[in-house]
């Protein structure tokens, strides 16, 4: 056995050519000087699903294909063809009788398709084990656990109400630690590190020497929860989007004035152009929570959820909680939640060719701290009176007023802007 080391891509090779040769997990842990659990967990974190077909036959996993005598539903099937639908790719989204099952060796070792006899005739959705593939997943998920600071909401709040009051009373963090040992738990130095990431009340300027010392040049990383992407990376994002092609998409991000000062968080509706902006006094996960829990609230759900069917953020610290904002505080799914690949905004290009008419008014490095909510609703009311080309000259005003109706926009609090007095110069906000 080789206890707390971990696999390498030389491991996970042979585990591949073992699979293929169907060994058991047994057999692959003896050979690999491995337990077997080692292995089996190894599969499953890492096997890779592919919706494929075989020879002459499409991807279908419906569990009425066989002896199915259904005809002619899709455009491809009613073009001149005459042919059954279990042998055509797009029925199975369209048919009423369509009913979707999986294949029950998955649910058994060896938990993938690799070294099925049966994988040339098999239409299901199949999994396999790349031990390429594997090899980066494990990379990857090294180095999140590696980086940054993993801390709830609730372990947030909690030592802030301790360690704040303390600090702006004049006590220092190693006084603080020393005297509270058993309420915190951490050391000095991650006490500093949650201080410096704006996560308290407290701010550096309330340390009294913090602020003497010239800060280190170094990249500050934090996020609540390290696992906050599984399920819903990008791929994820284009397999829901096949499987739900009308579901309209909202994406979301933050426009920051300077570091550290208030920051908007901008919610996009792609279909009709139509931007939200609202203030917030700084880049965290709560205020974009607070902002969707006030947004549920005053929509009532049916029509929160028919607006915010899916969400498309960037990788920012403030949206790290999904969970918070998908489910509300009973625990039922209001929206589902998608992230954008690392360094790839253009993922989510129509909200960030629409920040280019923000930045016309309030342009980049400019402090938002002197705005109010009140500004920013009237910035965006003249950015979505603005005629758009692709909308055939209407403003996403006009376009989300006829799709959903002039009573939501008042909801929204948007108005209307007559074409001769939208202004896009930072004159606008002048005061």
């Amino acid at each position: 056995m080789a206890p707390q080391k971990h696999l390498n891509l030389t491991d996970r090779i042979m585990i591949k050519q073992f699979i293929d040769s169907r060994f058991s997990f047994k057999e692959i842990g003896r050979e690999l000087g491995r337990d077997c659990t080692t292995i089996s967990k190894e599969i499953r974190n890492h096997r890779c699903f592919k919706k494929t077909g075989t020879f002459g036959k499409p991807f279908n996993n419906c569990s009425h294909r066989i002896g199915c005598d259904v005809r002619r539903l899709c455009n491809v099937c009613t073009a001149g063809n005459n042919r059954f639908c279990f042998s055509c790719r797009h029925c199975i989204f369209i048919c009423d009788r369509y009913k979707p099952c999986t294949c029950p060796k998955l649910s058994k070792p060896p938990y993938v398709c690799n070294g099925c006899g049966n994988i040339n005739k098999c239409t299901l959705e199949k999994a396999f084990y790349d031990p390429t593939s594997a090899q980066k997943e494990y990379e990857t998920l090294r180095s999140e656990a590696r980086t940054g600071i993993t801390i709830s909401e609730n372990e947030a709040a909690h030592l802030d109400e301790i360690i704040s009051p303390l600090i702006r009373k004049g006590q220092s963090i190693h006084h603080i630690c020393m005297t509270n040992p058993d309420a915190i738990m951490l050391s000095e130095k991650t006490v500093y590190n949650y201080v410096n990431y704006n996560i308290f009340t407290a701010r550096n300027i309330d340390l009294p020497r913090k602020v003497r010392y010239r800060p280190r040049k170094k990249q500050v990383y934090f996020k609540v929860d390290k696992a906050c992407r599984v399920g819903r990376t990008y791929d994820d994002y284009l397999e829901f989007m096949k499987v739900n092609p009308d579901t309209p998409v909202v994406q979301i991000d933050s426009v920051e004035g300077i570091k550290g000062g208030k920051v908007l968080l901008t919610l996009h509706f792609v279909e009709s152009e139509l931007m939200l902006a609202f203030i917030r006094n700084s880049n965290d996960s709560k205020s974009v929570i607070d902002i969707f829990e006030r947004l549920y609230l005053e929509l009532r759900p049916d029509i929160f959820m028919k607006l915010f069917q899916l969400l498309l953020g960037d990788n920012g610290s403030e949206f790290s909680n999904p969970k918070a904002i998908e489910f509300d505080s009973d625990g039922n799914r209001r929206t589902r939640m998608f992230y954008c690949d690392p360094s790839s905004p253009f993922q989510k290009g129509a909200a960030e060719n629409n920040h280019e008419f923000i930045r016309r008014i309030i342009p980049k490095g400019t402090s938002l701290d002197s705005f109010c909510q009140h500004d920013i609703d009237l910035m965006m009311d003249h950015i979505n009176s603005y005629g758009r080309k692709k909308l055939g000259d209407k403003s996403p005003y006009e376009a989300f007023a006829f799709i959903h109706g002039n009573d939501l926009l008042e909801k929204l609090g948007c108005r209307h802007i007559p074409a001769e007095d939208i202004t896009l110069q930072p004159s606008l906000l002048k005061k």
